[in-house]
């Protein structure tokens, strides 16, 4: 029997600076501190003996312990509850939103355990293992409800309403404790800074304040949402997550909240997703922005416009591709050997080093997300976003590493080629409508022969489609967002041609492959699985394209992915089962666009239903 939970077992909970995973057995199996992207404080999700974990449980004398998990309407309050012969029990695990932009170096989680009806017998058992598994820790004890485990890297202060002991080996917490109906019991974690003073005691009344402080922070941001379509709960749920592995202090969403959850078991493809990309921030904040959240948006395009002005990238470029939630452009990567990974596939790897590949296509999402509003922020900072294009213009027709990041050598990807095309096309359109000074007639130019390129280059006659890059007939799946960023018409015949080659080599059951590594190699060993991002990007294009019988099944066909939460992770492995980092952003904001997309294609088709009676 394997000790580690499915990858898919697992709410978030988190307070706009860190998160942390509850698996359905009350565990918390990964949590990192200060921040996203800081060194863990759990991770048996990488490694269920050296990884540390905080576990919740109960025991029954007779018969089995049947456990649910959810969340608490429209909040990010996730409750475990366990029902069994002898009672109902819940923990509620929360972290009530840090408000304002200060970053913090102490973050709160608490663990509310309340018995329904009957009496439980509850096991907490908290073993801390600070900066991936690689720092050691001292224990020390106030009283009978606290402990502190302090560590070189950061420290964990436990407090609880129940007496807690050490446990064999002197190093960690356990405790157990029986509730009747009725009765609570309260288990407070707090990380902060080495040598920290432990906090301020909990109180039932403060327990409570922060309780509700939480649920109406989340209620009161959902009700910004602008969306009233027909999946109004998986889509809040969406925003919800977005939201939550957006880092309030910068206004940088970030790709994942885990690191090493793999592609393929037993795989290499284990990536360190805790970074923000500009390319998935740029479509995180669009999403929101398209759901009504405007706060994000102008966040994140600050934060932007700081990464051009700053310079200073690994690859020499305008940008870089990825950075640190503050902007660090420092992600070296290394290898974690003390850690077998999860379900042992390693190597877990800490770090990017992909962050100093060339990926041009960046350029267009950040023009994109920069042009998407007349805020402030798109007049801010003009000079800036001239030079940028006057720099792509000399330097577009490049090959580079694409979308996917390959380790396979670069090429001329029709994808990156499109963005460029965005990038100019954004430009121009923001010169000439707010009258800024810019070479107009230069970046027309370069739009044009990008254009002119990818009809001539990116298109084979062979397929009927166009493809992956220059040098292949492969397909590839980013190629969905070309109707989206305004390069063809969605029923263009050209792309009518291309969705139809899409479904005969990429589509597996409304499923979706990024592209065929075996027609394409990208310089991995492995395979991987359906790719959900590209599977809601499928939706929309269909949807756009009045395929709406086939849109709407697969949509429907893809909710039945989602975990008991409404949570996905990166990809669907041949089992069904959810695989690569939890939860994913970009799973998430594409469904948003393909909700929004197929309700708007749905109502206009019955309005035209309705005309025609």
């Amino acid at each position: 029997m394997s000790s580690y939970p499915p990858i898919a077992d697992h709410g978030i909970v988190g307070d706009l600076q860190t998160a942390a995973l509850v698996s359905s057995d009350g565990t918390i199996d990964w949590w990192c501190a200060p921040r996203f992207d800081a060194p863990s404080v759990f991770a048996s999700l990488l490694d269920s003996e050296r990884g540390g974990h905080c576990r919740v449980t109960v025991g029954a004398t007779t018969g089995d312990i049947v456990v649910r998990q959810l969340y608490l309407p429209d909040t990010a309050i996730l409750l475990t509850r366990f029902t069994g012969p002898e009672g109902v029990g819940e923990v509620a695990d929360f972290m009530d939103p840090i408000r304002g932009t200060t970053p913090s170096d102490r973050h709160r989680l608490a663990r509310v355990v309340r018995v329904v009806r009957g009496t439980l017998t509850f096991t907490l058992d908290c073993r801390p293992r600070f900066d991936y598994g690689r720092a050691t820790h001292t224990l020390e004890r106030a009283d009978e409800h606290t402990a502190t485990f302090r560590s070189p890297v950061a420290d964990l202060h436990l407090q609880s309403t129940e007496p807690v002991v050490l446990n064999d080996d002197g190093a960690d917490i356990t405790a157990q404790f029986t509730l009747t109906e009725g009765e609570r019991a309260m288990i407070v974690l707090t990380t902060a800074s080495s040598g920290s003073l432990a906090p301020a005691p909990p109180t039932w009344e403060s327990a409570f304040a922060e309780f509700d402080q939480c649920r109406t922070f989340w209620q009161t941001w959902l009700r910004s949402s602008t969306y009233r379509g027909r999946w109004r709960d998986m889509v809040n749920r969406s925003a919800i997550t977005i939201k939550l592995l957006t880092y309030a202090p910068t206004g940088a969403p970030i790709a994942a909240a885990t690191m090493g959850l793999p592609e393929q078991l037993g795989g290499e493809r284990n990536w360190d997703y805790r970074y923000t990309w500009i390319r998935d921030a740029s479509l995180s904040v669009r999403a929101l922005s398209d759901l009504g959240f405007t706060e994000e948006a102008f966040a994140f395009r600050r934060w932007l416009r700081e990464r051009l002005d700053a310079g200073g990238t690994a690859s020499g470029e305008p940008l870089q591709i990825m950075y640190r939630v503050d902007g660090d452009p420092e992600l070296t990567e290394e290898i974690l050997p003390h850690l077998e990974g999860y379900e042992r596939s390693a190597p877990v790897r800490l770090g990017n080093g992909a962050a100093d590949q060339i990926q041009l296509d960046i350029y267009g999402e950040a023009a994109d997300a920069l042009a998407q509003n007349s805020d402030h922020g798109a007049i801010q900072g003009w000079r800036t976003f001239a030079t940028l294009l006057d720099w792509l213009a000399d330097n577009w027709n490049r090959p580079d590493e694409g979308i996917w990041e390959t380790r396979g050598g670069r090429q001329e990807f029709t994808y990156s080629r499109l963005m460029t095309w965005v990038a100019f096309e954004r430009g121009i359109r923001l010169a000439t409508s707010k009258a800024r000074p810019a070479d107009v007639t230069r970046w027309t130019k370069e739009r044009d022969a990008v254009f002119e390129q990818i009809i001539d280059r990116g298109w084979s006659e062979k397929r009927q489609a166009f493809v992956q890059h220059y040098a292949t007939d492969v397909l590839d799946a980013s190629l969905l967002l070309m109707p989206r960023m305004g390069f063809l018409s969605p029923r263009d015949p050209m792309w009518l041609s291309t969705l139809d080659a899409m479904y005969t080599e990429l589509v597996s059951d409304s499923l979706v492959y990024r592209y065929n590594p075996e027609a394409s190699p990208d310089g991995l060993r492995g395979v991987e699985g359906t790719f959900n991002l590209c599977s809601f990007l499928y939706v929309e294009a269909l949807a756009r394209a009045g395929r709406l019988q086939q849109a709407r099944y697969a949509f429907d066909k893809m909710l039945t992915y989602a975990n008991h939460v409404g949570l996905f992770a990166e990809e669907i492995g041949p089992s069904g089962e959810q695989l690569g980092n939890f939860p994913q952003a970009f799973t998430h904001l594409a469904l948003v666009a393909a909700a929004i997309a197929l309700d708007e294609e749905l109502d206009r088709a019955e309005s035209e239903h309705t005309r025609a009676l």
